[in-house]
């Protein structure tokens, strides 16, 4: 009797259980609405214009080499600290001290011939004197006399000759000495040695041009980025805007600084029309090395505390309200069209499509228009509304009907059951 009454009991729960998990069941599906959304929320937004650049010091000098010859000191290596006329390397001097030496005994030289033309002048001189006091008393012929006076003449240009010479040797002596102090290769700056390109016994050739032999940073406690911003986007950087940026070797850590030129110059690779933005950065820790590659965002604008939406939310549209082309691809691009940049409002470009150009885009702009859909008694309402900046993600509302807490709508249920939720908020 017993074992009955127990078997009956568990008939009775699995009974009542199973109805239970019907009737939620029917209740789920019941309650379920067609449509995935998410509420209306107030946040910040910032607009920002991406770019990518290169660090490098302010100023960098190359030090090169005004002769030829072989490296025969090296008194500076990578990173070294050096002083304005410090001593960075020494050209081999034996060819130039000879130089020198066959200078001083050229000149030794010519000063010896200036003495004995000055020897020949003052003799033809004193032969020309007497030849004139002879011809007075006609005690000589006219042409001995003429040969005297044309001795005398060529004497005279001889000694000027030589007195040339002799400041051809001299200016040939200080060339050499020129030479052999160039040999001694100095830096022209303070600063820090980035890059040497040189070793002990290479032999450096200035034929046609001076050869790099060091590259010196002036100081790298102030660096520049130059960064490549595209045509589309230039309008929206200005000179002193704030700009951060991220680099591969602390990619935890985001690096402040601001821009100190926009170039008019354009860089055009590959039909693609960039323009160099100029960063000015704070690299007091020396953490920033040149050449490194910076992840640059310049902020356009910042609002706090405003309402926003989704800028899925921005490209839905119902399937009564879409093509018949269109709702037959929907489910095709349904993904695609979610994902951050694929058109509407999706992008990070800051262009005009996206808040304005330039000074005008801090102020808000507020001149674009947009529909979204809302879930209300269940139903998928049109509101117009007017939006303001964009980050890529969410853009604000700055009118229209929309509340707080209010639904909108994402995409279809139906389209997105497998898909994860986040997708539609563009990450």
């Amino acid at each position: 009797m017993n074992r009955k009454r127990i078997l009956l009991m568990v008939v009775a729960i699995l009974v009542l259980g199973g109805m239970g998990y019907g009737f939620r069941l029917w209740n789920k599906g019941a309650k379920e609405s067609p449509y995935i959304s998410v509420a209306v929320e107030k946040g910040n937004v910032t607009q920002v214009v991406t770019a990518t650049g290169t660090l490098s010091a302010v100023i960098t000098v190359q030090v090169g080499s005004q002769v030829s010859g072989a490296i025969d000191k090296l008194f500076a290596d990578f990173n070294s600290k050096v002083k304005k006329d410090q001593v960075v390397a020494q050209i081999n001097q034996d060819k130039f001290k000879a130089t020198v030496d066959q200078g001083h005994a050229n000149l030794l030289a010519a000063q010896a011939n200036v003495l004995k033309a000055k020897a020949t002048l003052d003799d033809a001189q004193r032969t020309l004197e007497r030849n004139k006091a002879l011809k007075k008393g006609d005690l000589i012929a006219q042409s001995e006399f003429d040969t005297s006076q044309a001795n005398y003449d060529a004497a005279a240009a001889q000694y000027e000759v030589n007195k040339a010479q002799v400041n051809q040797a001299q200016a040939a002596l200080n060339q050499s000495k020129v030479d052999l102090d160039n040999t001694v290769i100095r830096s022209p700056v303070d600063g820090i040695v980035v890059s040497r390109n040189v070793d002990v016994g290479q032999t450096v050739a200035a034929s046609l041009q001076a050869p790099v032999l060091f590259l010196i940073a002036n100081d790298l406690s102030k660096m520049q980025v130059d960064t490549n911003v595209s045509e589309g986007d230039v309008g929206n950087v200005w000179v002193g805007q704030d700009v951060t940026f991220t680099v591969d070797a602390y990619p935890a850590r985001r690096f402040r600084g601001k821009v100190l030129q926009v170039r008019n110059a354009a860089i055009m690779v590959q039909n693609v029309v960039t323009y160099d933005a100029v960063i000015g950065v704070d690299n007091t820790e020396l953490l920033l090395k040149p050449g490194m590659t910076a992840n640059a965002e310049f902020l356009v604008s910042r609002k706090e505390d405003v309402l926003k939406v989704p800028n899925a939310a921005l490209r839905f549209r119902p399937p009564s309200e879409r093509q018949p082309a269109q709702v037959a691809a929907a489910g095709q691009v349904a993904g695609a069209s979610s994902e951050p940049g694929s058109g509407g409002a999706g992008g990070r470009r800051s262009g005009p499509s996206s808040g304005g150009q330039g000074p005008r885009s801090r102020e808000g702009g507020g001149n674009r228009q947009g529909t979204v859909y809302v879930l209300r008694d269940g139903k998928a309402t049109p509101v117009r509304v007017r939006l303001g900046i964009s980050d890529g993600t969410y853009a604000e509302v700055v009118g229209g009907d929309l509340q707080v807490n209010d639904q909108v709508i994402l995409s279809m249920a139906s389209q997105t059951s497998t898909q994860n939720p986040r997708r539609f908020f563009g990450f």
